[in-house]
This record gives C-alpha cells, structure tokens and sequence, in this order.
C-alpha cells in the first residue's frame, strides 16, 4: 500500500515517459533512532531533523500545521510549488493529467478494485494535498509528473533530464540491493513484489531491472493501481523485454498472499507516509511473505541525510503539512523492528544524498 502519490511523491520510473509509457532497455513501537554498528550511512550528522519529533521547532511547526485556515494555505501551496517546479523543468504535469483523464482508467478500477477491503483510518485521511488521501483520481493522476520533479530535486545542482534523474535513483537502489545478496549468498530473485507501487513506476523499474522475474506490484488504492494497470497494457506487458507485471490490491500489512512467496521484497518511498503501528505491521508481513535467502529492501527518507537536515523553514513547514507522520517515521527505529521480526544482516546504506536503503534477508539455511 502506499499511502499517497508515491513519493511522498518521490516516485517514478521507467515504463511511462511523462505523457506515455517510457521504457527503460502489534503495538506501537517505542520511537528511536537506534546508531548500528553495521550502518554505513555516516554517524557525524544528527540522527535526525531538528523539525520532527519533540524538539521545540518540530513543536513549532506542528502548531502552525494545525491552525486550519494556514494549513489549508500550505497544502495548496505544497502542491502548486511541485507543479511551478514541474513546468520549469519542462515536465508536461497539465498534460499528463488530461490524458489520464480522458483513458479507460475508470473502467480498470472496476476491474482490479477489491470492494471487500477495510480501509485503515490513517489511509483515508488527507495527504499530500488532497482530501481524499490516495483514493482519488487526482492524487492518482499527478503521480508520475510529481515522481519525476522529486527526482530532479534529488540532484537540483545539476543538469539533467527526468529520466536520466529517475535512472541514477533506481540504479543506485538495486546497486545496494544486489551488492546485499552478493555479501549475504542470498538467491536470485525469481519472484519479486513492490509494496506500496502506486502507479507502477517503481515497479516497471524493478521488472525491468530483473527482467525474467514474476514481479507483483501490491497498493492499497484501487485509483492508482488503474493507473498503473493502464501503463502495462499500453507497454504491451513489458513487450517481451520482461515479465508482465501483475498488480493486486490489497493492504500491505495484510496482503492474504502466501507464506515464503518472495525472494526480493521492496518497499519504495513508503515507509515515511505510515504511522509507527503501520509500519510494524508492513515489517512483520515482509517477514511471513519472505522465502529463505530472501532479501527485503525499504527504501526511503534518510533521517541523517544533510540535505534533509538543512533543508529551509519554508520547505521543511510545506513537507510536513502534507506528511502526517513524519515525526513518527524520523523516530521509528525500522533497523530493530527488523531485528524483532527475525530478519538477519540488517544494514543500511545511503544511497543518495536524500534516501537510504534499509535491507535485512533470512539466511538460506533457515527452514
């Protein structure tokens, strides 16, 4: 599931250039931002940002967040600030919302939607901007213009092209994923599934990556996952180039899919947008889902990041009015939840000047 337009509206990826498919060739958690001594991201900054948790400017902001009448202000402005950015950078945003309006996404929803499913009440509230959280069409529809700004912004002192910004992200990710199981002996993926795809794009990315690999994408709202049906068909299933991908709705911390069903597990930019108990509940499924020699990935927000750090009292403000639980994310300790849960190796690599990697695996030998 991913709560919102996947990205924290950092999502993107190959399969659909930004108009049409582009493709690359149970408790809560006590909060704590736990130092490992197999960490490789770097000790020297601060475990996190001095705007999340219970420090008096995270104090601050949060009572500006939840004075209504400027918070209404600062959801439009989170938006219209990712948009202004999209059109400097030449990314066709109007556009791509029009052609998706004008598709048959409507009638694919109705094909791929679970009526059945209980929606958690963290999900259905307002989130990065909208009302409606992730399950409207909007929120949908600015996905993939809204992934490709996020990745540009990752390197914003350079210049480069959206897809050259979205490959140097997702190259970099599985260059950590795969560097994980050459260290670890782990087995190659041959079943792979991406928690909380939204709109597919981290998914094309994974399939195209592990090309002959049957690769599920799993999201909890039924507007995006028509979204990113859409974009498969229109890839032609990946066009003999890789494996059709197959897309399922279902809620991530209980998915209903079989034990041990997965040798690669990847939960990209998802993580920052859950509450603590979330976020247990997603770590504790990887784990019943995961196939010994399994490898399960979370890729996300870097709490030791300088960029993140340092970013400016506007920025940070705007970031927060559209991502509810970022005080909890910054806090979680994701490392010992893994731990808990009985996952093995468990590191974390730095895999951009924004974003980590937190991987952990069951050892081959585990029956």
């Amino acid at each position: 599931m991913t709560p919102r337009t996947h990205a924290a509206w950092a999502q993107a990826g190959p399969g659909v250039s930004t108009r049409a498919a582009r493709l690359p060739s149970a408790g809560r958690r006590r909060p704590q931002v736990a130092a490992s001594a197999t960490t490789d991201v770097s000790t020297e900054n601060k475990a996190k940002p001095d705007w999340t948790g219970n420090d008096l400017l995270s104090r601050a902001v949060n009572a500006a967040i939840g004075f209504k009448p400027l918070f209404s202000v600062m959801k439009f402005g989170a938006r219209q600030t990712l948009k202004g950015s999209a059109q400097k950078a030449g990314v066709p945003w109007t556009e791509t919302v029009r052609d998706l309006e004008q598709s048959e996404v409507y009638q694919i929803k109705q094909e791929i939607e679970d009526q059945s499913l209980q929606y958690p009440d963290y999900y259905t509230q307002s989130f990065h901007g909208y009302d409606e959280g992730n399950l409207n069409w909007l929120a949908a529809f600015e996905v993939e213009p809204a992934s490709e700004v996020m990745a540009l912004r990752v390197w914003r002192k350079e210049t480069l092209t959206p897809l050259q910004a979205q490959t140097r992200l997702r190259k970099a990710i599985f260059k950590e994923i795969r560097t994980f199981q050459e260290a670890n002996n782990l087995r190659e993926a041959h079943d792979i599934i991406d928690i909380g795809c939204s709109v597919g794009v981290s998914t094309r990315w994974l399939a195209a990556e592990w090309p002959r690999a049957q690769v599920t994408g799993l999201d909890l709202s039924p507007h995006f996952l028509a979204v990113a049906e859409l974009r498969e068909r229109q890839l032609g299933g990946g066009a003999g180039q890789r494996q059709r991908i197959h897309y399922l709705h279902a809620n991530m911390e209980s998915s209903g899919l079989p034990d041990a069903s997965f040798d690669l597990i990847a939960a990209q930019y998802v993580v920052h947008e859950c509450p603590a108990h979330a976020i247990e509940g997603l770590v504790r499924e990887c784990r019943r889902l995961l196939r010994p020699g399994g490898t399960l990935a979370l890729c996300d927000l870097n709490p030791r990041s300088k960029v993140i750090q340092g970013l400016p009292p506007v920025l940070f403000t705007l970031m927060k009015s559209t991502e509810p639980h970022s005080d909890e994310y910054y806090q979680f300790d994701i490392e010992g939840c893994m731990r808990d849960n009985g996952l093995q190796a468990v590191n974390t690599v730095e895999c951009n000047p924004r974003h980590r990697v937190v991987l952990g695996c069951l050892p081959a030998a585990e029956a």
